[in-house]
């Protein structure tokens, strides 16, 4: 028997080189043993030939699971870091172009259709006059037309001229073309207008009228297209900038569990109900989730204010005074042709209606009801609508009769009932609504891209803060199992 296991202890210590004596081999149980062993060798030496089996043995261990869990949450928080910043800085360079580039084109676009409309009526009124204009109708176009040339320069900027524009900056750039080479063929016919009629040759009205036919026909609709080109600008960021950063929130709702978990997992392994590093990463994390909750929804709030008390009413308050200029076009055109105004007459009537119902919507909204410094313009210019409607009606009653003196007075005169009285009412208001409207828009897109300003950057390091803590809390134990 003795020499049986001593026999057996060589064949397990030589496994694969041992020879037994034939009758050792007929014993089964012996030969099983040998197997076994053999298995169990080779096995070993598969698991240390192989790296990937070695990881995966170890990965089944407490330390290695710990390690994978380490790996796993500091790679987290730092793709959460860098996603966060990303984004949240993206965000707040939004608005920052929205207020240094964006609202000023848009303002600048609007400035030049205003202008332009301006000078047209004031050249206009200028022929009606009679002779010699006087020197405030001439001093009224000549500074618009200044005013024109300089917010076209403005309009210009920021406008992509490399080899793949946008759609949208070609749309622009061919308006802009248009408004570039119009203007002075128009100012050209002005002049010419204007030389006639102190001479007093009948031609002037001719030139006067292609003038206008120019403005109203090519120069303006190109005008308003870029300025509603312009104001596109600024609604289509606001889309998105209106929605909070969810993305952000889910990314950090998630690392959070993940830390959550595996203190849970430490206290069950190791019976210590708490670890330091992932309590000071679960506080790194909940105080950047607190800052982005609080900076996130108070900038979306102020990018909502922004949308519905400032670019929404701003939008139609420029509608509004386009169409004023649009109608005073029309009413001193009609007196210069001195004969029936049928359409343009009609086109008066349509654009004081329209200006009339978009001044009352707006009084109405829920939004600006309660707002007297938008209020207050727009019940002004109600009013004066009303008075300029009434002065319209009279000079047309007047030109009925044949008396184109008393027409001319009430169309050009600054008395009280007096259509240039009635429309300078009415734009005074729309200018007063429309500058109340920009700084709200302004203040609440500064404010919102403030809020965001460094939150961004804050999240990110608090992402890195909690990467350190998990290592600082993980490292100890994971030395433990050595």
């Amino acid at each position: 028997m003795t020499g049986q296991v001593t026999r057996v202890r060589s064949a397990l210590t030589h496994a694969g080189r041992a020879v037994l004596p034939e009758k050792d081999l007929a014993n089964p149980t012996l030969r099983q043993v040998i197997a076994d062993r053999r298995e169990i060798a080779a096995m070993t030496r598969e698991r240390v030939s192989s790296p990937l089996l070695t990881l995966r043995f170890y990965a089944t261990t407490t330390p290695g699971k710990l390690v994978m869990l380490l790996l796993a949450m500091v790679f987290a928080c730092a793709l959460t870091g860098w996603y966060s910043s990303a984004s949240l800085t993206d965000r707040s360079a939004t608005l920052e172009d929205i207020v240094s580039r964006a609202e000023p084109q848009a303002e600048a676009a609007e400035v030049l259709y205003s202008s332009l409309s301006v000078a047209d009526a004031a050249a206009n009124s200028a022929f009606i006059s009679g002779g010699r204009e006087s020197p405030e109708l001439r001093s009224e176009y000549t500074d618009s037309i200044a005013t024109a040339g300089t917010a076209l320069i403005a309009a210009t900027d920021g406008l992509d001229g490399g080899t793949a524009p946008t759609e949208r900056d070609k749309r622009a750039r061919e308006d802009l073309d248009t408004l570039a080479t119009g203007i002075p063929v128009y100012t050209g016919l002005i002049e010419t207008a204007r030389i006639n009629n102190r001479l007093g040759n009948p031609v002037g009205s001719a030139y006067l009228s292609e003038a206008s036919a120019l403005m109203l026909g090519t120069i303006l609709p190109a005008a308003q297209r870029l300025y509603e080109d312009r104001a596109a600008a600024i609604s289509d960021p606001q889309r998105t900038l209106t929605v909070p950063p969810w993305g952000v929130y889910v990314a950090l709702v998630i690392i959070i569990a993940m830390v959550a978990g595996t203190g849970r997992y430490l206290a069950r392994r190791t019976r210590r109900h708490f670890n330091v590093g992932l309590l000071g990463a679960l506080v790194a994390l909940g105080l950047g989730t607190v800052w982005l909750l609080v900076s996130g929804l108070m900038s979306v709030a102020a990018a909502n204010t922004a949308k519905s008390s400032g670019a929404e009413p701003l939008h139609t308050l420029t509608t509004m005074r386009i169409l004023t200029q649009q109608a005073r076009s029309a009413e001193t055109l009609s007196l210069v042709r001195r004969s029936d105004p049928g359409q343009l007459d009609t086109d008066f009537e349509r654009a004081v209606d329209r200006i009339h119902n978009d001044a009352d919507a707006l009084s109405r909204s829920p939004n600006h009801a309660d707002d007297p410094a938008l209020t207050g313009p727009l019940d002004d210019v109600t009013s004066a609508l009303t008075r300029w409607r009434a002065a319209h009606q009279e000079v047309g009653r007047r030109l009925a009769g044949g008396d184109f003196t008393a027409a001319r007075s009430l169309t050009v005169g600054n008395g009280a009932i007096s259509t240039a009285t009635g429309y300078n009412e009415v734009n005074d208001g729309l200018v007063k609504a429309i500058s109340e409207a920009r700084t709200t828009f302004r203040d609440n897109i500064g404010n919102a891209q403030r809020l965001m300003g460094f939150t961004g950057t804050g999240i990110g390091v608090f992402c890195g803060i909690a990467a350190l803590a998990i290592v600082a809390g993980l490292i100890p134990r994971i030395r433990e199992y050595r």
